[in-house]
């Protein structure tokens, strides 16, 4: 099994547990896809796109699970980012936790299998 990650806001992710799929945020509805990292991107995409935000939710999703609906596609430098063509069912998340904002607003991934 593969693992890729999505960062979601707290809220939007109990939407998603309510709904019972996750449907993507704003920026993956201009997009058309719904944004996922390797775990060695997680770090670069903290940065650049969550720096500093609170309350944000690490998920952890089986790859594999996500059938032809997942991409992987050229994003930061030409590296290759997993994008999902579509909703994410809740059957192929395998984790979920909280991502811990230290105070100069960078964020703690020490629990993540890297």
């Amino acid at each position: 099994m593969r693992t890729i990650y999505k960062i979601c806001d707290a809220s939007a992710w109990r939407e998603a547990e309510e709904a019972g799929v996750y449907r993507g945020s704003a920026d993956d509805g201009r997009d058309g896809f719904i944004h996922f990292s390797t775990a060695e991107q997680l770090a670069g995409t903290l940065a650049r796109h969550f720096a500093g935000q609170t309350g944000l939710k690490l998920i952890a999703v089986d790859a594999e699970g996500l059938g032809p609906a997942l991409r992987w596609e050229p994003s930061r430098g030409g590296e290759l980012f997993p994008h999902l063509y579509g909703e994410l069912h809740l059957g192929a998340v395998t984790g979920i936790r909280d991502i811990a904002t230290f105070a100069d607003g960078r964020h703690d991934l020490t629990e993540v299998a890297l």
